[in-house]
């Protein structure tokens, strides 16, 4: 059978997901009455809550005797390393572009990966139907975007298609008849060359692994594009590292094909089609699966390095162990590592005291996830406020810069502004007219002025401002960026939040806590009105004698308290700041619960 192979990209939300669904439904893949949910590739419960792809996953669709391997991969920039892999195993990209946005700078990053490869893309302007759109303006933001990034003649000489994900149709005119996704299959199928690879049927097989997925009956399964010869079930082949040491030496079990949303056993795997192999026990993604008589490994696609840390410790305070079952500093650790197994855009060490671990990735997104993925499975963690990984050049200090790409109402441009290019040390590149009164701005910002200011960013526009950031360069240390400028209100007490006290303390600034809740001392409660830092005692009660009966004073009515996200707690803290991460809360708690060690501590860095 003909082979095609094409990942879908694009920034996040513009689209890519939906499409993958209506052409999975277009080609028959699913059965007339089949019970089928909305973006159906979205498969696991972070993504379909969050409404965001995570991970890359493949699926394959027929059209008129082709077979099109079609991967999703996720917008995101903190998941951008699942993108970097996979378009190794690819012959040609759809970009996806919303027309009334136009490129954004997600679009950029994959689009550069994908030119750099050599790919020829297929752009189609998305989202056509809505009122905003301006198809001819975002065709042409692409074609500079390209010409940008160096594309070459080729590359430049790219088909186009206006398209509606949601509506289920693309045509090659903007007025065209709006039926169905046939202009799309067609297109793929001529744009798109055959692999190459097919012209290596005949020569011993290799296969390099691009993603690593597990299945409780077969064990470790690799999937990859099989780059030459043949491999069936029962055949020994050897799994050679990235620098060409062999690792291990095991017999398929399994050869599994993607047909529709399931994998299903084939006989034989062939060069130029994207398969998954099982029967491997130690072998990973970027490692070389070939034919015994094979020596080299195949190469692989250098990743971006990670930009920022956080330290992953045990859970130390009072409340440990309630909630959670796997709180040893040995289960986090193990966790860790098979996290960065299969994830390579995060790198994990140990802190000299082996009880914490620094884990390197991405972004305060990409943390998110994991850390929402392992309080699901029932850890406890302590959790370090982010911090920028820097490097060392020439007796220079370096540190990343972030492209900033921010839509927002008219009004609002000023302080925005007025926030990135002060405190923050960011440089203004650019600021035009984004239609119907919003205003695009382009900044150059350190990534460490950005940690933490998307709540505040929120506040700022009113929920209403769009900010989209991806790495842009190294840059020499901008100098000292003040952090958070509020104290926060301590608790000096263990025990259970009264609302009597809570009621008396409010106009001490604003709580993160609610009456009858568990506190222990040490614990941040919620955020001063002052710069400073000020212990409180929530569990004080009233004090009831023979004359003030409980139920003679006015009623307690207390300000409902500000419940955090995960990841907006994480940029809230402070350097001497943790979160506490368990299956049913997230507490912040200061580094030393004691006072007079918190004391000692700012002391001695004083």
């Amino acid at each position: 059978m003909d082979i095609r192979n094409i990942a879908i990209i694009a920034h996040v939300d513009h689209g890519k997901t939906t499409m993958v669904d209506q052409l999975l439904k277009q080609s028959g893949s699913f059965r007339e009455n089949q019970a089928v949910a909305e973006r159906v590739m979205d498969s696991n419960d972070i993504e379909r809550e969050r409404g965001i792809t995570i991970l890359a996953k493949a699926t394959s669709v027929e059209w008129k005797g082709t077979r099109i391997n079609i991967v999703d991969t996720p917008g995101h920039a903190d998941f951008g390393g699942e993108v970097e892999r996979i378009l190794s195993m690819v012959d040609g990209v759809c970009l996806l572009v919303d027309a009334a946005e136009g490129p954004m700078p997600q679009t950029k990053f994959v689009t550069s990966k994908a030119l750099a490869l050599g790919l020829r893309p297929i752009v189609v302007l998305n989202k056509v139907d809505k009122p905003a759109a301006e198809p001819d303006r975002a065709l042409d933001e692409v074609f500079d975007l390209f010409a940008n990034l160096g594309a070459n003649d080729e590359q430049l000489d790219f088909p186009h298609l206006y398209a509606s994900g949601i509506g289920g149709w693309a045509d090659n005119e903007l007025d065209g008849p709006r039926k169905d996704l046939s202009a799309m299959f067609d297109l793929i199928i001529k744009h798109v060359p055959a692999p190459k690879q097919i012209a290596k049927i005949d020569e011993p097989f290799q296969m390099l692994a691009t993603t690593l997925g597990a299945d409780p009956f077969i064990g470790r399964i690799l999937t990859g594009r099989v780059e030459s010869g043949r491999a069936k079930a029962g055949d020994t082949i050897k799994a050679l590292s990235r620098d060409g040491e062999r690792i291990e030496q095991f017999r398929i079990s399994k050869v599994l094909a993607f047909r529709g949303l399931t994998q299903q056993p084939i006989d034989e795997a062939v060069a130029g089609d994207i398969v998954s192999i099982a029967g491997m026990s130690k072998a990973t993604v970027a490692d070389t699966l070939a034919a015994l008589e094979v020596e080299t490994a195949l190469p692989s696609q250098p990743i971006d390095p990670p930009t920022i840390s956080v330290t992953f410790g045990i859970n130390d305070s009072p409340l440990a162990g309630r909630d959670g079952n796997k709180v040893q500093s040995r289960v986090i650790r193990e966790r860790l590592l098979k996290e960065a197994e299969t994830n390579v855009a995060i790198k994990v060490e140990d802190t000299p005291g082996g009880d914490a671990f620094v884990v390197s990735g991405r972004g305060e997104l990409q943390m998110g996830v994991l850390i929402e993925n392992m309080r699901r499975e029932g850890f406890e963690l302590s959790i370090s406020r982010p911090r920028v990984i820097f490097r060392e050049e020439d007796g220079q200090r370096l540190e990343p810069i972030e492209e900033t790409i921010i839509d927002v109402d008219d009004e609002y441009t000023g302080v925005v502004v007025e926030k990135l290019t002060g405190v923050r040390k960011g440089d203004l590149i650019e600021m035009k007219p984004a239609g119907v009164g919003k205003t695009r701005i382009v900044a150059h910002v350190p990534s460490r002025g950005l940690i933490g200011y998307q709540g505040e960013f929120m506040t700022d526009t009113r929920g209403n401002g769009v900010l989209n950031r991806i790495f842009h360069s190294w840059a020499p240390h901008k100098g000292a960026i003040q952090g958070r400028r509020q104290g926060v209100l301590i608790s000096m007490e263990n025990g259970v939040s009264v609302s009597y006290a809570l009621w008396k303390l409010e106009d001490r600034g604003k709580f993160f806590i609610g009456a009858q809740e568990q506190i222990y001392q040490g614990m941040i409660i919620g955020e001063h009105s002052r710069d400073n830092d000020l212990e409180v005692n929530p569990l004080k009660g009233k004090q009831l004698t023979n004359v003030r009966a409980s139920g003679t004073d006015e009623a307690v009515r207390l300000t409902p308290p500000v419940r955090m996200s995960l990841e907006e707690a994480i940029s809230y803290i402070d350097d001497d700041e943790l979160v506490e991460v368990t299956p049913k809360n997230i507490r912040l708690r200061k580094r030393y619960l004691d006072p007079h060690e918190r004391k000692r501590q700012s002391r001695g860095e004083n």
